[in-house]
């Protein structure tokens, strides 16, 4: 066990029990995973006409009365739309220690559908960055890109990290760490993390991810496996290894290595490079101990890509380095591991979308 690292869920256990993390109603847990703690929305959204920061001395309530256009009731559901900006009041609240900090992300389903959600704190000068010590509410900005989605209190569309000192690994532990459990299918690319790249040039057919459509129906989130893929997404097909990616289209892709995230740490998709091109892989959620790891049902997982073009079309070509993985030490191994004892939509994942929606029609 180390002092510095991620949080595992057993501590997590131990700070909602001394208040630490509390939330009415109570955590449940079906929100606790082996290195982060969903977290739920309220019951009221607030219209916004313009994403913002409460900023230094400024409560995320006193923003919200600034920017408020109108407030929606979601007790019995309601629609986030389209290109609107919301913010959410979330059931937890934090009570941090001076030595622990956090971070949330959007989860994996919330990336796979373009609705970007970051978490907003009083007095917050980033988005999803909770210092040490912070005492107060959580607050979810919603922005939904491609699709319109029915919400309902509850509802987890985000998540949270906890970590104590400095938990990355740097390049030389990390090239310590894939000798000794072998991070990556193929050789690893570590360069400020670990590498990945895009695969344009798939084993059987020409389909090699999806792109959303741009006037679709609503999807409502409490509802798995259920909508055609089709009503929302059109394939896309690559025969010599490259694709045209549209400006302010949004595309599903997946990497073309398998990683694996021992139960020793944790993982964050971060942006590889700003300069790589006219696009953005929007990296959603955390990667949690196990993932693809093969003790817990895995053996390697790759990593589906939430790619937005930008100004220009842009070209986009097989085996480029699109992102890396961040690994982080874990204070303790957790309890459970992802795809052992928890529910795992996307463990042994290939090209995948969200769990919202049937998988599509086998090819004759």
């Amino acid at each position: 066990m180390t002092t510095a690292g991620v949080l595992p869920a057993q501590t997590l256990k131990q700070m909602i029990a001394t208040g630490a993390i509390a939330a009415d109603p109570a955590i449940t847990e079906e929100q606790i995973q082996p290195a982060s703690l969903d977290l739920r929305l309220g019951t009221v959204a607030y219209r916004v006409r313009a994403s913002f920061l409460a900023g230094a001395g400024r409560s995320v309530a006193e923003r919200i009365a600034e920017f408020e256009m109108h407030r929606i009731d979601l007790s019995d559901g309601a629609v986030l739309e389209k290109g609107c900006v919301y913010v959410v009041p979330l059931m937890e609240r934090l009570a941090l220690p001076d030595d622990i900090q956090a971070v949330a992300n959007a989860k994996s389903s919330t990336g796979r559908l373009d609705l970007l959600t970051r978490a907003i704190i009083d007095g917050g000068t980033e988005f999803d960055r909770i210092p040490a010590g912070y005492e107060g509410p959580l607050y979810a900005e919603i922005c939904p890109r491609s699709f319109s989605v029915l919400v309902r209190p509850g509802m987890r569309l985000n998540q949270i990290r906890f970590r104590r000192g400095h938990a990355v690994l740097d390049d030389d532990e990390l090239r310590a760490l894939d000798k000794e459990v072998g991070l990556v299918s193929g050789t690893a690319l570590i360069s400020d993390g670990l590498g990945f790249s895009v695969d344009l040039r798939p084993t059987e057919g020409a389909l090699v991810g999806y792109r959303a459509k741009p006037h679709t129906g609503v999807v409502d989130l409490d509802r798995i496996g259920h909508y055609d893929p089709a009503e929302f997404w059109e394939e896309v097909n690559a025969r010599d290894g490259r694709i045209i990616l549209d400006p302010g289209a949004f595309y599903i892709l997946v990497s073309r290595e398998a990683v694996t995230i021992p139960p020793t740490h944790a993982a964050e998709m971060a942006p590889y490079l700003a300069m790589v091109g006219e696009f953005r892989v929007h990296y959603a959620g955390f990667f949690d101990p196990g993932f693809g790891w093969a003790a817990a049902g895995g053996a390697g997982s790759r990593g589906v890509l939430e790619v937005r073009c930008h100004e220009a079309p842009f070209v986009l070509e097989h085996g480029q380095v699109v992102g890396r993985l961040v690994y982080e030490r874990m204070v303790a191994p957790p309890e459970t591991l992802y795809g052992a004892d928890i529910a795992s939509n996307y463990q042994g994942q290939g090209l995948k979308l969200a769990k919202h929606f049937r998988a599509p029609a086998k090819r004759p």
